[in-house]
Formats: C-alpha cells, sequence, structure tokens
C-alpha cells in the first residue's frame, strides 16, 4: 500500500509534537443544519487506509446527524512546534454495517477507561442536570454503547502550510491527480 507523499510530512509534523496533545487534535468544519458552518475539536484516532482518517462521536450528538445529512468536510490540523498547519479535505465514507461493527469494536476496545466515559455521560448538548451519571471510566470489557459512532473520512486534498522560513511554503496534493505534489504561494 503505497502512502501519499504528504502522509509522511504529516507524521514527521505530529512528531515533533512530542506526547502533546494537540499531536492528536484537530479540528473538523462540517455545516449545521441551519446552513451555517460548525467547526469541533476531535481526536485523531488513526489511519483505515492511505488517505482514509478514523475520529469518534457520540451518535446523540448534533455533529452525527449533520454529518449525515451532510458528509463533506474540512479538517485543519495545526502543529505549532513543527510550525505546520494541513487542512484536509474530504467527506464521510458510507461503510458497510458489518464493516463500521468491525473498526466501531476495535476503536472501543483500544479506548483507555477514562475515554470511553464520554459515552456514558448524558446526552451531549442537553440541558444540563445537577444530579445526572458523569462516570469517570467505564471499565475494560464494558459493552461498546449504541450511542459511540466511527467517523471515517475519505480525504480528497490536502494543503500543508510550512510556516517556516521566507516565504512559508504551501503545498497542495489531491487524490484525483494522484496525489501530485503542487506548490502554491503561501
Amino acid at each position: 500500500m503505497t502512502l501519499p507523499h504528504w502522509r509522511p510530512l504529516l507524521r514527521g509534523a505530529r512528531q515533533r509534537e512530542g506526547r502533546s496533545p494537540q499531536a492528536r487534535w484537530l479540528q473538523l468544519a462540517s455545516l449545521g443544519a441551519d446552513g451555517a458552518p460548525r467547526v469541533r475539536t476531535l481526536v485523531f484516532r488513526g489511519w483505515a487506509g492511505p488517505a482514509e482518517l478514523d475520529l469518534l462521536t457520540d451518535r446523540r450528538s448534533s455533529k452525527s446527524t449533520e454529518l449525515t445529512a451532510q458528509p463533506r468536510v474540512e479538517l485543519c490540523w495545526l502543529l505549532p512546534k513543527a510550525r505546520s498547519q494541513f487542512r484536509l479535505r474530504g467527506q464521510r465514507l458510507a461503510m458497510t454495517a458489518q464493516a463500521i461493527e468491525e473498526a466501531s469494536q476495535q476503536h472501543w476496545q483500544q479506548l483507555h477507561p477514562g475515554a470511553r466515559s464520554l459515552w456514558g455521560w448524558p446526552e451531549p448538548g442537553a440541558p444540563f442536570e445537577a444530579d445526572a451519571d458523569f462516570p469517570a471510566e467505564l471499565a475494560d470489557g464494558s459493552p461498546m454503547p449504541a450511542c459511540f459512532e466511527l467517523v471515517r473520512i475519505a480525504i480528497e486534498q490536502v494543503e500543508l502550510l510550512e510556516l517556516t522560513g521566507h516565504p512559508h511554503q504551501r503545498r497542495r496534493w489531491r487524490a484525483d491527480q494522484a496525489w501530485a505534489e503542487e506548490r502554491l504561494n503561501p
């Protein structure tokens, strides 16, 4: 499996972040139900293919409904130590029920108990209830809740802005052009 040329650049930039959470955090831009833009920070959960990445969400969130209605997204991954900004454009990938179940179970088992706990909390965005249960952990072996949702993004275009040197460098790769590199003005 040949990786697109931008993948090693992204890996290197993430490695420069060390153990910082910023190496895993990216922003997801999508369209809300009202047509307004929405931006959220999510945690990168891994690569599912050369140009497919996995994110996790709560099926009860508005994000889940919005991505079903409008699957096109852009991700922004700012890696400050590398002084690099990656913008990945693509769309939520449609998957078979079996593929979703298998990949979701794998991700669920890989989460540590504290990360799993988020899917045991009350519905995201609902009015706060002071007496609601917000578990700190869901133990290993806990069944995957129905609200646990995998979001797999098929990347179609990547832009890299490197904020080093003068002038800065900007490059673009597109899947429909066999990931050929194109230099752009910064």
